[in-house]
């Protein structure tokens, strides 16, 4: 029974690439750890190709609020697709020792947005602006020196002066982007070493762990009105090296094909540098900034049901409610706000990008094996999301998702898996870092297409 259900496990392996913009729009992780618990000698590379569809409508709303909301206009397909690939390899030293070396990209991101929205530059709607701006600038001069002694008209006047001044700023900034959408690139890159060691009566359980190494960089171009007097700002966050480790435990049944395996990735903290731009206030600077990507816990299971049929499941969480994007000129400027009271709106400035709740996926399939070289899969899987309204950036809110996987072994050691997902986003309210909601994107999302190639000599 064993023999026949192992082979099982590459196909449903073949639909379990990464899940596409999972909690929080930013996870695309797969766990190396599938690939270390395989048996014997192995070694695997994969192409993913996620191909989402993710469009709405901008808020129509005079004056937006965390509350207020009214249907705009069309903001085309915002999400790009994303090509990358995994590989690795594992090997057994002794019937109690083995080693492995992964590659894999667990979070990324690519946003653009086009048309004709509030998340796009609109060189008329600038121009228009900074002449409002001069003339509020002028009334409110005129009203102070009418009035030399009142302390708010003075205020005011400079108040009025210095948004004037900021809309001039914009204007400027958006004649020299016209038309440019709202852009967002993030990448990242891991390589994890591991060392297992099995241990119990007959070799079933397994401890495994070691280091990784995680690179990240990205930019982020905010356009358009919806982002008020941020719109116009360009950060680049240079690419980092950050440490951290993976460590797990894991059981197995060959018998009845049993494998059960927990674990855990740390966070991992990069010391970046950011170069920013405002042009609401006409500041740039290079500054140190520190990034930490979530840690995460898994959760992976499978056993046979007969023969021939393999049940797997799978638990997925990262803590998305500490994660967060604090760059240092984005945070100072808005801690400038000021509201009609005079006071500070933000005293402590916002973050470029934050989420509210943790998130959560799962994951249950079911495979099997047709003859000695043909097996097929099928799964079907759900994401939380990480709280509402989201971030414009990413905006949605987790998913339900369908996969289907086959396997052909070309040779007794060699196979390949190829696999084809579906998911289905959820409906998201999508706010700027102030609260205020901007858009509403519906009825979105992806499909994600994968091959596999194996090699795995027992």
């Amino acid at each position: 029974m064993s023999l026949r259900l192992q082979s099982l496990t590459l196909a449903i392996a073949s639909i379990s690439f990464a899940s596409a913009a999972q909690a929080a729009g930013l996870d695309r992780s797969t766990q190396p750890s599938w690939g270390f618990t395989q048996d014997g000698t192995f070694a695997y590379i994969e192409r993913i190709t996620i191909d989402p569809s993710i469009s709405g409508k901008d808020n129509a709303a005079t004056t937006p609020s965390p509350t207020t909301y009214e249907e705009g206009r069309d903001t085309n397909n915002m999400a790009l697709n994303y090509n990358f690939i995994n590989y690795g390899a594992k090997a057994d030293i002794n019937d109690k020792v083995s080693v492995g070396v992964f590659f894999d990209q667990p979070w990324g991101a690519d946003v653009e947005f086009t048309g004709n929205n509030d998340f796009v530059n609109d060189t008329e709607q600038a121009a228009l602006a900074a002449k409002a701006a001069e003339a509020a600038a002028a009334k409110a001069a005129d009203a102070a020196k009418a009035d030399p002694a009142n302390q708010i008209l003075a205020y005011t006047a400079v108040k009025t002066e210095r948004e004037a001044g900021a809309a001039y700023n914009i204007a400027s900034n958006i004649a020299q982007h016209p038309n440019e959408g709202t852009n967002v690139s993030v990448d990242s890159k891991n390589f994890t070493g591991l060392l297992g060691v099995k241990f119990g009566e007959k070799n079933n359980w397994q401890v495994y762990g070691g280091p990784v190494l995680q690179k990240l960089e990205g930019e982020v171009h905010l356009r358009g009105t919806a982002y008020n007097s941020t719109q116009g700002y360009d950060g680049i966050f240079a690419q980092s090296n950050g440490y951290g480790w993976m460590a797990g435990l894991a059981y197995s049944k060959p018998e009845i094909a049993l494998k059960a395996a927990l674990t855990y990735r740390s966070e991992i903290d990069h010391d970046t540098v950011a170069y920013e731009y405002m042009p609401a206030t006409g500041d740039s600077g290079t500054n140190d900034m520190t990034i930490t990507t979530p840690k995460s816990v898994n959760v992976d299971f499978q056993t046979g049901l007969n023969p021939t049929t393999l049940l797997t499941a799978k638990l997925r969480w990262v803590p998305w409610s500490d994660f967060s994007i604090k760059p240092p000129l984005y945070n100072a400027t808005t801690k400038k706000a000021v509201g009609a009271d005079f006071k500070p709106l933000y005293p402590n400035g916002l973050n470029l990008i934050d989420y509210s709740d943790d998130g959560w996926a799962a994951e249950v399939g079911l495979g099997k094996k047709l003859n000695n070289q043909w097996a097929v899969s099928g799964s079907v899987g759900w994401d939380s999301g990480a709280g509402g309204p989201i971030t414009t950036l990413g905006p949605v809110e987790g998913h339900w998702n369908v996969g289907l996987g086959a396997k052909y072994n070309v040779t007794p050691e060699v196979a390949v898996s190829a696999g084809v997902k579906y998911l289905m986003f959820g409906d998201a309210k999508s706010k700027i870092p102030n609260g205020d909601l901007v858009g509403d994107f519906q009825n979105n999302d992806a499909w994600i297409y994968g091959l596999r190639l194996t090699y795995q000599k027992k």
